[in-house]
């Protein structure tokens, strides 16, 4: 597990989405557990998703909002030519470097988050035609963003690794905890 959210700030609003939002990261990280590269990059569907596709993307996607959030530049920027590379693991990437980067990022928004005086903050939703423009958006906002981008994310994650071992979420959590391997 990457970022704890103090057991005492889980009572107020902040520390209850930012505990929220962790959960659901877990669901993807705990999909990769046990897994080759290998194993980790294969499409075992009728979708081009792979586990370590997913966890490129997750991380990336949290990370650009975070960026936007905080009037900055994402750290990877992404176009219509290399979009592709978002959901797929390219040259020496490794899981292991894309967990880590994520656990980094994960840092990053908690303190970002904490850091504000109140999650009535605003800022721009970048200039998208899926967004209305010139709208602004609070960091409580960004926080429901991340956690549903997530959550949609953990559910293709149980698909996906249950189709490549029949591993279930919850054998995932009973393995994460130390528990039967199965």
């Amino acid at each position: 597990m990457v970022t704890q959210v103090n057991a005492e700030a889980r009572g107020d609003e902040r520390g209850a989405l930012l505990a929220f939002l962790e959960a659901e990261r877990g669901g993807i990280r705990r999909a990769l557990l046990g897994l080759s590269e290998e194993r980790a990059a294969s499409v075992p569907s009728a979708s081009e998703l792979s586990l370590s596709g997913l966890l490129k993307h997750a991380s990336e996607v949290e990370q650009s909002w975070l960026a936007r959030a905080r009037g900055t530049d994402p750290e990877t920027p992404r176009t219509e030519e290399n979009w592709h590379e978002s959901f797929r693991l390219v040259g020496e990437e490794t899981v292991e470097e894309k967990l880590a980067y994520w656990d980094k990022v994960a840092g990053q928004t908690e303190m970002f988050i904490l850091g504000r005086e109140s999650l009535d903050e605003t800022f721009e939703l970048p200039d998208a035609p899926w967004f209305p423009p010139d709208e602004r958006v609070s960091m409580r906002w960004l926080l429901l963003r991340l956690i549903t981008e997530m959550s949609r994310h953990a559910g293709h994650a149980d698909i996906i690794r249950e189709s490549l071992d029949g591993r279930t979420a919850f054998e995932l959590v009973a393995l994460e905890r130390g528990g039967e391997q199965g």
